[in-house]
């Protein structure tokens, strides 16, 4: 992935900058990039570094150079006064112009392929709104756009598939007038919108008071299937997790492993907390401590798998009998030489075609109790009973409940 700016020409002849940043393939489909009211600083840069990390040429042009060329703006209070200033000089109509231009310029790089998309915070929420009702481009993501209710009329011309998130707590877009911008939405089937509870505007900004790193996520997910759906790349996630799965557990390669993933990759097994964030982090715990740590007789029975845009749900049954300390799963118990059979879920998240984390679930307990740690009796815990039901529905249900069950 390389980044840097190009010049863009205006239609009225101006010239602009724009920060470009490019796949690792060295082309995918294009993404522009539209601003907050702080010009072209470092969320602006991470966000168009991580969507071509996704596959994209991106641009983020400098929309307020019409006023100020090179404005790069925090987010304390005298930054915010400053942003505000220009905000009350800038030409919606000009802008859009310069949006359009900068489309074209995207399309005439050589590293472009494909369909353009753009995506826009705030000011940019806005102006994502007007490019795909007056411009070309393939389809449009809206996060938090300000100032939409002004520009209503405008909706039944927009024609390509669109995301909206929305705050619920946006001061800028207070309930009644979310509840208008909505309904007006809902007259177009192609659009999708999305409330996110407890939120407040710029949530998905994590140099802003109000990030909120929950609703960032499923939002990045939605934004991310609108983008591969209609302008791509598409990847196969599942052989890219197979091969994976492969070298940690056949191989058991931990050279191979690592280049599966990005540069800095995180592990998490929730019920142990281990893992490592970083790749010499994750590749120390996979060489001492889960690569090789695993018994001879280690086996994964697959149940099911789901695979989205930009993860994979993976849930499978993993058995092994507990003849060498297995850290990851049991740290610090010594061998049991005891057989165990557990339920597990990955949620095993990409960008473009590597892996970026694992979120991996099991029952502790349940472990804990076919390893001899823990007594079940009066207890609401399960053994080996819990893979085995998981495998043969028809296994008897509610036996944990007791009396209770017959009642």
């Amino acid at each position: 992935m390389s980044a840097s700016f190009i010049e863009v020409t205006a239609h009225d002849g101006g010239r602009f900058n724009a920060y470009v940043a490019r796949p690792a393939q060295g082309s995918g489909p294009g993404l522009v990039l539209l601003q907050e009211i702080f010009g072209i600083n470092d969320f602006m840069k991470s966000m168009a570094d991580r969507f071509a990390e996704e596959g994209y040429v991106v641009l983020v042009p400098d929309l307020f150079w019409r006023i100020q060329p090179g404005v790069v703006l925090g987010y304390g209070d005298a930054d915010m006064q400053t942003a505000l200033g220009y905000l009350q000089r800038f030409d919606i109509d000009r802008a859009i112009g310069d949006i359009e231009a900068t489309i074209g310029a995207l399309r005439a790089l050589p590293e472009q392929a494909g369909k353009v998309g753009t995506i826009g915070y705030c000011l940019g929420g806005k102006l994502a709104m007007l490019s795909a009702a007056r411009t070309d481009v393939d389809c449009a993501v809206s996060y938090y756009g300000a100032g939409l209710e002004a520009y209503l009329d405008e909706v039944p011309a927009i024609r390509c598939p669109m995301v909206f998130h929305f705050p619920e707590q946006d001061a800028h877009c207070p309930p009644e007038v979310r509840e208008r911008i909505s309904s007006t939405l809902k007259t177009r089937p192609q659009i999708e919108q999305y409330v996110y509870v407890g939120c407040d505007h710029a949530f998905a900004n994590p140099s802003r008071k109000s990030y909120d790193k929950p609703a960032t996520m499923m939002a990045y997910s939605r934004t991310l299937t609108l983008l591969r759906k209609v302008l791509g790349p598409v990847y196969d996630l599942n052989t890219l997790w197979e091969q994976h799965c492969y070298y940690e557990f056949a191989t058991r390669d931990v050279d191979a492993v690592m280049p599966t993933m990005v540069e800095q990759p995180y592990v998490n097994h929730v019920p142990t907390m281990t893992g490592g964030v970083g790749h010499d982090n994750l590749k120390r715990f996979y060489t001492h401590h889960f690569v090789h740590s695993n018994p001879e007789d280690t086996k994964l029975i697959p149940i099911s798998r789901t695979i989205g845009a930009d993860r994979i749900v993976d849930e499978f049954v993993f058995s092994c009998t507990h003849t060498c300390e297995i850290d990851w799963l049991l740290p610090g118990v010594a061998p049991t030489g005891k057989y165990f059979e557990v339920p597990m879920l990955a949620v095993v998240c990409f960008r473009g075609d590597k892996l970026y984390n694992e979120h991996i679930y099991w029952d502790q307990a349940s472990v804990l109790v076919q390893v001899g740690l823990i007594d079940p009796a009066g207890l609401p815990v399960a053994g080996i009973e819990s893979a085995r039901k998981l495998l043969d529905e028809t296994l008897p249900s509610n036996q944990l409940m007791g009396a209770k069950a017959k009642a």
